[in-house]
């Protein structure tokens, strides 16, 4: 495996927040737009800049707010001993708190809110379109940790789980790709009960644990879904990856092939989408534009090939004009910072 220096670390673990954030941005004024509509509004090549989106540009969506909190509670969990049960927990109580920036409240498990939490920053105190999915498991939640009671196999446990696999990359002499992607799966479960809903996160975390390691995607890829082979129920999540890499591979244009992979609203869809982007993409601004110009949930698959291409490529490769206009940049980077430090 190639070693990065510290520096090229600290870049990869940047761009995978900070890339997720700007794709997340991207896509969310053309979320519930089909592909059509976003061409006769932005021309030809689609939507290519930020646009506004909750009265500004660069806005980002309850996509990133839920990847902020799932680093928050990784490394609270690690500060509690970070066996796998004391990571879920920390997530789960993590997910609490981003529960009641939306409004809304389940005080069981919660611990008493953290003055220096991500909870307490008024950048993060707003409604941003949050998954019904994610609201109703958190709501139901009574068990600290326990996966969610439900049987949905949408994107919201994927769209936000990079930070695993940056957790796992700062740990890396104790945590493997298959313990990663066990804690992806874990925490994706804590609001998505089917088996589809929870292994693409597994799969997303331990793509990012090897880009940000210096590992070629291919490489990662692989390591990634010889680690879903081996967890039960993964046809569904192996086909549409093997689908993605087949469209990457044959020169399908994106817009048939993006079609063909699905809208992303499900996890595997989503998954497959970022996939195909990231592996056709010739930099990390093409890779975004392909990701959320499509019918469907644009924001999501833009986040997690943001993700994706920012681990790959390193914060310089993202567009310094999105840099500039992304919310809650500095919040983005210092969470980078920190995971990041947790080794």
């Amino acid at each position: 495996m190639p070693v990065l220096s510290r520096a090229g670390m600290r870049s990869r673990f940047r761009g995978c927040l900070l890339g997720g954030a700007c794709g997340d941005a991207l896509g969310a004024p053309v979320e519930f737009l089909s592909r059509s509509e976003i061409l006769q509004a932005f021309g030809p090549g689609g939507i290519a800049a930020f646009a506004p989106a909750f009265d500004r540009r660069g806005g980002i969506t309850d996509d990133t707010q839920m990847t902020l909190f799932t680093a928050e509670g990784l490394l609270r969990g690690a500060a509690s001993g970070a066996s796998p049960a004391a990571l879920t927990r920390g997530v789960a109580q993590a997910y609490l708190r981003w529960l009641r920036t939306q409004g809304e409240m389940n005080l069981e498990g919660l611990d008493e809110e953290p003055a220096d939490g991500l909870a307490a920053l008024p950048e993060l105190n707003m409604r941003r379109g949050p998954g019904r999915t994610c609201l109703a498991a958190l709501h139901a939640m009574r068990d600290l940790g326990a996966s969610a009671r439900n049987d949905s196999k949408g994107c919201g446990g994927v769209m936000r789980m990079a930070p695993a696999g940056l957790f796992a990359a700062g740990r890396a002499a104790t945590m493997t790709p298959m313990m990663t992607f066990r804690l992806g799966c874990d925490l994706a479960a804590l609001t998505h009960g089917h088996p589809t809903g929870a292994l693409p996160a597994g799969v997303l975390a331990v793509l990012v644990l090897g880009l940000v390691r210096g590992e070629a995607i291919e490489v990662a890829l692989r390591t990634a879904k010889d680690c879903l082979r081996r967890a039960p129920r993964h046809d569904e999540t192996l086909a549409a990856i093997l689908r993605a890499e087949e469209f990457a591979a044959s020169g399908e244009p994106p817009p048939s092939a993006i079609a063909m992979l699905g809208g992303g609203w499900i996890a595997e869809e989503a998954l497959a989408i970022a996939l195909y982007c990231a592996l056709t993409a010739g930099d990390f601004a093409e890779g975004v534009q392909i990701a959320v110009n499509h019918d469907g949930d644009s924001d999501s698959t833009g986040a997690i090939t943001g993700n994706i291409l920012g681990a790959r490529w390193g914060e310089a490769a993202i567009p310094p004009d999105w840099l500039a206009d992304l919310e809650a940049r500095e919040i983005i980077a210092a969470m980078a910072e920190a995971l990041l430090a947790v080794e």
